[in-house]
């Protein structure tokens, strides 16, 4: 069968403007069973080296961890990670607001459906198949306490284009930080260089259901500013 015949595959974004809109961090509906081929995350990562990056240099690099024992040895660093910035007791606010269908806001100004499923992935994470960490080396250039942009911006544009291509695959991801509150600890696991630093933890798996469909965000003119703060996003038109 031809390319041009093959049937659409179920969930998988058909235009650029679906990919970049229905791309979601998934906890809920990882499907924690089913196999990933590694294949597949290469060439995710393959792709993702194409993100812009601070002078071409190329600091980046990607630890794909999909060994059952290092990831449940990570899985437990995040867990204390998670349990340790949202106690256990957060939960009777999850409960007392309905849980996992409740938009209410709780620990650390996360509402109870994020926590829920942030919740969910903690104590899920060993089984996710595939754990993508990308990471910046940093060689004599320290972090300070300044505005990091210019630094972080030479790896976190790739860490999401790996997980659009992963969406446009049918894969499910997640962006995840939690982690580098005990960043150290991965990174000893890991055997991390001194001067490389971790941006993120991406679980990936493939994903139970179909699609996704867009997330409810503010709308555009509450926060689009044109010619300075006070400027509104309503145009008038063009030249």
């Amino acid at each position: 069968m031809s390319a041009s015949a093959r049937p659409p595959r179920v969930g998988v974004p058909a235009t650029p403007d679906e990919l970049l809109t229905t791309t979601r961090s998934v906890r809920l509906r990882l499907d924690l069973s089913r196999p990933v081929d590694l294949d597949q995350v290469r060439e995710c990562v393959e792709i993702a080296l194409q993100a812009p990056n601070g002078g071409n240099t190329q600091r980046w690099h990607w630890l794909v961890v999909a060994e059952a024992g290092l990831r449940k040895r990570i899985a437990e660093v995040y867990r204390r990670s998670f349990e340790a910035r949202y106690p256990p007791t957060a939960a009777a606010g999850e409960a007392a607001a309905g849980g996992a269908s409740s938009g209410a806001v709780s620990a650390g100004g996360v509402s109870d459906r994020m926590l829920a499923g942030g919740r969910h992935l903690a104590e899920h994470l060993h089984e996710v198949p595939v754990l993508v960490i990308p990471c910046l080396e940093l060689g004599s250039r320290p972090l300070t306490a300044a505005n990091q942009a210019g630094v972080w911006g030479s790896l976190l544009p790739a860490a999401w284009s790996y997980m659009l291509a992963a969406r446009a695959r049918g894969l499910g991801t997640a962006w995840t930080t939690v982690h580098l509150d005990a960043e150290q600890e991965v990174a000893d696991l890991l055997g991390l260089p001194g001067d490389v630093r971790q941006g993120a933890l991406i679980p990936t798996a493939h994903v139970l259901g179909d699609g996704f469909g867009p997330a409810p965000r503010r709308p555009v003119d509450s926060v689009l500013h044109l010619d300075g703060w006070g400027g509104t996003g309503r145009g008038g038109g063009g030249a």
